[in-house]
């Protein structure tokens, strides 16, 4: 009797696991979805204003909890008087923080830019570094950050989770998860090679714009018969 106990238990949980797994993926259904992204808009652009490697670092840090519009409004003052390390250090912390106070956490941002100012100009040579590795060293950056920069101006094909990306992945979906990292694992794993350049920025302008978190236009979606989402039919009407 106690045998049969335990081999009802161990069946149960192998049953559990398999329901745990992520579905298989559709290679066809997933290359389908970014050649339509692509189709629409085949040279996306981030956001943020920048004017070269170290402005776009320090837009990014400073967007953390932040909107994109309200970022460049900040940055433009910033940027017209310091666009290199050496001219933010100039600058002073002091300078900084009045220029970026109308960004969500502001007083803490300065600290950063101008400690990954300093940092950049005694150990890079005042150059924004090419690797995910060193550019995680520098205050204020993470992952997603150094992976922005690293796509965007150096062309690597890294994928950025932010808040939008990581909701449709899991919604529509492509790369489920339940950290940034599962999904941006995930997505690199799935996505074609001829699309990952570009993936991450059609993933977050679709979050951003369409597959928007309370209130999806799945009526505008370009892959509305692609999305698996539960809510979809609901928002579609049928």
């Amino acid at each position: 009797m106690v045998k049969g106990n335990k081999l009802g238990a161990q069946q149960v949980k192998k049953v559990a696991a398999k329901r745990r797994k992520p579905p298989k993926v559709d290679a066809a259904r997933v290359a389908e979805i970014f050649a339509r992204f692509e189709a629409a808009n085949p040279e996306p652009k981030g956001e943020l204003d920048y004017v070269n490697a170290y402005t776009l670092l320090v837009a990014v840090v400073l967007s953390a909890q932040a909107t994109d519009v309200g970022v460049n409004k900040a940055t433009k003052a910033l940027f017209a008087l310091a666009d290199n390390p050496q001219g933010m250090v100039q600058l002073g912390e002091e300078r900084v923080r009045e220029l970026i106070k109308t960004i969500g956490l502001f007083r803490t941002k300065a600290k950063h830019v101008m400690a990954l100012s300093e940092i950049l100009l005694r150990d890079f040579a005042g150059e924004v570094p090419h690797s995910r590795e060193e550019l995680e060293k520098l205050p204020g950056v993470g992952r997603k950050t150094a992976n922005v920069v690293l796509n965007i101006f150096f062309g690597q094909p890294l994928i950025a989770v932010d808040t939008h990306l990581f909701r449709i992945s899991n919604r529509i979906p492509l790369s489920p998860g339940k950290t940034p990292l599962a999904v941006e694992l995930g997505l690199e794993k799935i996505i074609p090679a001829r699309f990952m350049r570009h993936a991450h920025h059609w993933l977050i302008l679709h979050g951003r714009y369409i597959c928007k978190a309370r209130a999806p236009l799945c009526g505008q979606c370009l892959i509305a018969n692609l999305c698996q989402a539960t809510e979809k039919s609901a928002v579609l009407g049928g």
